[in-house]
Protein backbone atom coordinates (compact mmCIF):
# COMPACT_ATOMS: atom_id res chain seq x y z
CA UNK A 1 0.00 0.00 0.00
CA UNK A 2 1.37 3.52 -0.74
CA UNK A 3 2.84 5.18 2.15
CA UNK A 4 0.30 8.38 2.02
CA UNK A 5 -2.53 6.42 2.13
CA UNK A 6 -1.07 4.20 5.34
CA UNK A 7 -0.17 7.30 7.18
CA UNK A 8 -4.32 8.13 6.06
CA UNK A 9 -5.39 4.44 7.59
CA UNK A 10 -3.06 5.34 10.84
CA UNK A 11 -4.89 9.19 11.57
CA UNK A 12 -8.25 7.36 10.54
CA UNK A 13 -7.60 4.19 13.79
CA UNK A 14 -6.13 7.18 15.71
CA UNK A 15 -9.87 9.04 14.79
CA UNK A 16 -12.10 5.54 15.77
CA UNK A 17 -9.64 5.20 19.31
CA UNK A 18 -10.56 9.04 19.92
CA UNK A 19 -14.31 8.61 19.19
CA UNK A 20 -14.69 5.15 21.40
CA UNK A 21 -13.02 7.13 24.26
CA UNK A 22 -15.25 10.16 23.91
CA UNK A 23 -18.55 7.40 23.95
CA UNK A 24 -17.11 5.97 26.83
CA UNK A 25 -17.02 9.35 28.86
CA UNK A 26 -20.09 9.84 27.56
CA UNK A 27 -21.48 6.80 28.69
CA UNK A 28 -19.96 6.91 32.35
CA UNK A 29 -21.14 10.44 32.74
CA UNK A 30 -24.97 8.98 32.91
CA UNK A 31 -24.41 6.19 34.97
CA UNK A 32 -22.32 8.74 37.40
CA UNK A 33 -25.96 10.85 37.35
CA UNK A 34 -28.59 8.43 36.73
CA UNK A 35 -27.36 5.47 38.25
CA UNK A 36 -28.21 1.91 37.31
CA UNK A 37 -31.72 3.89 35.36
CA UNK A 38 -29.24 5.48 33.15
CA UNK A 39 -30.16 5.02 29.26
CA UNK A 40 -28.08 5.58 26.39
CA UNK A 41 -27.42 9.09 25.79
CA UNK A 42 -28.10 10.93 21.90
CA UNK A 43 -24.56 11.34 21.63
CA UNK A 44 -22.66 8.88 22.64
CA UNK A 45 -25.30 6.64 19.52
CA UNK A 46 -24.22 9.51 17.41
CA UNK A 47 -20.26 8.90 18.24
CA UNK A 48 -20.88 5.32 17.93
CA UNK A 49 -22.15 5.68 14.55
CA UNK A 50 -19.51 8.02 13.58
CA UNK A 51 -16.69 5.53 14.53
CA UNK A 52 -18.30 2.91 12.56
CA UNK A 53 -18.49 5.21 9.49
CA UNK A 54 -14.60 6.05 10.15
CA UNK A 55 -13.64 2.36 10.89
CA UNK A 56 -15.67 1.37 7.51
CA UNK A 57 -13.13 4.23 5.79
CA UNK A 58 -10.72 2.73 7.18
CA UNK A 59 -11.36 -1.26 5.69
CA UNK A 60 -12.11 0.64 2.36
CA UNK A 61 -8.62 2.15 2.19
CA UNK A 62 -7.07 -0.71 3.61
CA UNK A 63 -8.12 -3.14 0.88
CA UNK A 64 -5.69 -3.70 -1.74
CA UNK A 65 -7.09 -3.75 -5.62
CA UNK A 66 -7.15 -8.16 -5.29
CA UNK A 67 -9.98 -7.32 -3.28
CA UNK A 68 -12.43 -6.18 -5.65
CA UNK A 69 -11.60 -8.59 -8.14
CA UNK A 70 -15.10 -10.94 -8.74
Amino acid sequence: MDESLEDLCDRLREISDELADLGMSVLQEAIDSDGAEAKRPELEKRLSRARRAVEKATAILGQGPESTVI
